[in-house]
């Protein structure tokens, strides 16, 4: 297909009209995709396909992403660019308590940590000193949030000298009924704009 194909496709199918359209699928998700850090299922990638709304967000993004880089002073080999990190709650976490989740790529874990005066949960974000992005994020401290999979913000910070941001889980429900509604995703992503 020719380069004015290709652009009359796309124009096509971001332009049709999809009775109760909505985003179905995670800014998280879509970055991840964009970022290389994990490919779209094909489920999702069928999802992305149906839904015109989520195609429109999905190239917003990218071309956000495009933007940015250009924008951005060039970076030495050794210090990579973080762009967000994605991860699940796995099976064998719904056997116990859970306390604590890690994302895909091993770079951040959230632990959940039981308080005793009022029942509820403590909530920490904490970046693994060895990620190759940890240096940077560290000296540069962006806004970080961590979403679940229904994009609900469960914490958003800088992260403290240690490497770890905390709150108070914001939620009724416990960390791990709360994550199944959602189909069990989260994500860590820096908060843009």
């Amino acid at each position: 297909m020719t380069t004015p194909d290709h652009k009359l496709q796309a124009r096509l199918l971001l332009s049709r009209a999809v009775p109760g359209d909505r985003l179905v699928l995670a800014d998280a998700t879509l970055l991840a995709a964009l970022d290389g850090a994990r490919a779209l299922t094909p489920n999702e990638r069928q999802a992305l396909q149906a839904s015109p709304l989520t195609l429109r967000r999905f190239r917003q993004l990218s071309l956000e992403r495009r933007a940015g880089a250009e924008r951005a002073a060039p970076v030495a080999a050794n210090d990579p660019v973080w762009g967000g990190s994605g991860g699940m709650l796995r099976a064998a976490a719904t056997e116990a308590a859970l306390d604590t989740l890690l994302t895909d790529d091993g770079h951040w874990s959230l632990h959940f940590v039981p308080r005793d005066q009022d029942g509820g949960w403590q909530l920490i974000l904490k970046l693994d000193a060895e990620a190759p992005f940890a240096a940077r994020v560290l000296r540069e401290l962006p806004m970080l949030r961590v979403v679940d999979g229904g994009g609900a913000i469960l914490l958003q910070g800088r992260l403290d000298a240690d490497g770890e941001c905390e709150r108070a889980w914001p939620f009724e429900l416990a960390p791990m009924p709360h994550f199944q509604l959602y189909g069990g995703a989260f994500a860590v992503e820096p908060v843009r704009g």
